[in-house]
């Protein structure tokens, strides 16, 4: 963990600020960008089309995924089809299953066939991953995001699904493993160390990158210097 330059796993930014996101599409080091309709509207974004197609032509030589909206599955569908023709760099979001709780397949297969480039988002089992991962043999080429950090946040480990998972794609070549949702900047380590291939991120973690290495000394003075100068500038006294 010392520096970046033997890293293999792909750093993608996740988010929906045009100007943070064109700050990383500054950054060689980030490969691609995800979203998805809870990051727009914490963004404020209200017009998900031009918002959309803004980024695309903004970015125009990445891969962007970007996600559908609708619950039932021929709207998806439909959505689908109209997002992809937005750009040849745009991987279209499916969640693993809708709000019923109804798995999302047999769509993959139909987008896949249909030679639709696809994320299939929100998975945290193996099973959904196996499942997936065999609904998309026939897509172009297509991403798996498995939600480690969600994972973690139950108090599992979520390093043996990853690995497990990196497992289940390796006979699928154009398929891609996404560690999402990562809670810091150990994420990206640990994503590398079990082959995963991507990790996407959001920009107040990428952003730490330029502390891997930082000696842990001078972090230290760091830390205390920002304790006494925050306590300096509220005007605090006793």
């Amino acid at each position: 963990m010392d520096n970046l330059n033997g890293l293999k796993v792909k750093l993608f930014s996740d988010g929906a600020d045009k100007a943070g996101m064109l700050e990383m599409y500054a950054n060689p080091m980030i490969r691609g960008f995800t979203t998805n309709p809870t990051l727009m509207r914490k963004a404020g974004v209200s017009d998900y089309q031009s918002f959309a197609k803004e980024i695309v032509a903004a970015i125009p030589d990445r891969p962007i995924s970007l996600e559908v909206f609708a619950d039932e599955f021929d709207e998806m569908e439909r959505q689908a089809l109209e997002i992809s023709s937005w750009g040849e760099n745009i991987n279209v979001k499916i969640p693993v299953t809708n709000t019923k709780n109804q798995p999302s397949y047999n769509l993959l297969r139909r987008l896949a066939k249909a030679g639709v480039k696809l994320n299939v988002t929100a998975l945290m089992t193996l099973d959904q991953v196996r499942e997936a991962s065999h609904a998309l043999a026939e897509s172009p080429a297509a991403y798996i995001s498995v939600f480690a950090g969600r994972i973690a946040d139950t108090g599992r480990d979520p390093i043996p699904v990853m690995a497990a998972a990196v497992e289940l794609l390796r006979p699928y070549s154009h398929q891609e493993l996404i560690w999402a949702s990562p809670r810091e900047l150990l994420n990206v380590f640990q994503a590398d160390s079990v082959g995963c291939h991507i990790i996407t991120a959001t920009n107040d973690i990428l952003k730490k990158l330029l502390l891997v290495g930082k000696d842990l000394h001078d972090y230290s003075l760091d830390t205390v210097k920002m304790f006494y100068n925050d306590a300096q500038h509220a005007g605090y006294q006793l």
